[in-house]
């Protein structure tokens, strides 16, 4: 473990290696009152136990898989972190935090939506074009030297169909927005967090998940892992689709049944499917789903890129000094927790943290 600044440390931030931000720790660095400390993902010594026992603030991963359970924001660690007031993942979701334990507790928690929207919803519309075009059947058929007539694998166009979108958030609304600019599609929403008048500003049309799902040539997945949309979809979903639609998310695992999907695309209820999400990552080679040609598949790397990686880093560093300096934060996952969270960052700092902003990010859907 390391330790960074050597000033005043009045404010103590951790993260658990490798799972630091782009750019976090240099930034942070610059503060002679912020002390970051870095922990491994080992069973905590004396050594960790004691910055655990400091720590105001938590930089932590996001990958359910990536960190071991002892550093996942749940009951064994809160245990060890009396002074915790913040908690910031380092994307858009927050599978690794026990959001309820920390509402309960006064812990603000808050993610970085908005860093990789431009990332993710690049790669929904390259999965939806090479799944309508069929570039991965043809790319997989040319290689084997099993194609013959070229007409075999004769695919369609995106321009003039219809896309519906789950979750209409930072990510969610700039694919309808490259969606309707760049092939005139038509875009259903289902968000139930979001009236119609603010589902057609962001380029949409609201109507409720079956109907997105029987009128939807594209379904794009696009909401975090709550308890409302685990296993959101499933059989019965699959099932209203049409049997010329694709099925493509981005989100999280468990948000869609993968034994379901496994049966519709067997059973052609559906045309193809791209993921980039899964109940355990990385899946096995082995899983059923690899098996289709016509399932398009990518190891949770929708809003990795270089661009958004460096963004995120600045999000991430901007937000925690922002939280730690008592300035507004606009990505809260739990604002209910604001009053008895405000309590005890005036105990802790001696002064009362100023309230989000007018119109903060806290849309349960975003993504």
């Amino acid at each position: 473990m390391a330790s960074m600044n050597t000033g005043v440390n009045n404010k103590r931030v951790f993260y658990v290696a490798p799972h630091r931000p782009q750019g976090f720790a240099e930034m942070l660095g610059k503060r002679d009152d912020v002390r970051l400390d870095m922990l491994e993902q080992k069973d905590p010594d004396d050594d960790a136990l004691e910055i655990l026992a400091a720590a105001h603030a938590y930089q932590t991963g996001s990958a359910r898989d990536e960190l071991v359970r002892h550093y996942q924001t749940g009951a064994e660690l809160l245990g060890r972190t009396p002074n915790l007031l913040i908690v910031s993942t380092n994307g858009a979701g927050y599978d690794t935090v026990d959001v309820k334990a920390c509402t309960a507790r006064g812990i603000l928690v808050v993610n970085q939506s908005g860093g990789n929207a431009e990332a993710v919803a690049e790669h929904v519309i390259g999965m939806m074009l090479c799944l309508v075009k069929r570039v991965g059947e043809s790319d997989r058929a040319l290689r084997a030297g099993k194609i013959e007539r070229r007409i075999d694998y004769i695919g369609g166009e995106a321009y003039g169909r219809t896309l519906g979108i789950v979750g209409l958030g930072n990510v969610g609304r700039r694919i309808a927005a490259l969606a309707g600019t760049l092939f005139r599609m038509q875009v259903l929403a289902y968000d139930p967090y979001l009236s119609a008048d603010v589902v057609r500003a962001r380029g949409a049309s609201k109507v409720e998940l079956d109907e997105l799902l029987r009128r939807s040539d594209f379904v794009s997945i696009n909401c975090p892992l709550t308890p409302e949309t685990r296993n959101l979809i499933g059989e019965k979903q699959y099932a209203l689709m049409q049997p010329t639609a694709y099925f493509i998310t981005s989100a999280r695992g468990s948000i869609h049944d993968e034994a379901a999907l496994e049966r519709a695309l067997r059973d052609r209820k559906i045309a193809g499917a791209g993921l980039d999400v899964w109940e355990k990552e990385p899946p096995p080679a082995q899983h059923p789903l690899m098996k289709y040609d016509n399932v398009m598949v990518t190891p949770h790397m929708a809003g990795v890129t270089r661009e958004s990686r460096a963004r995120m880093g600045q999000i991430a560093a901007e937000q925690m000094l922002d939280a730690l300096d008592g300035r507004p934060v606009p990505r809260i996952v739990n604002p209910q927790v604001w009053p008895a969270y405000a309590k005890r960052f005036e105990k802790t700092f001696g002064f009362e943290p100023q309230d989000p902003p007018s119109e903060p990010n806290w849309h349960e859907f975003e993504k």
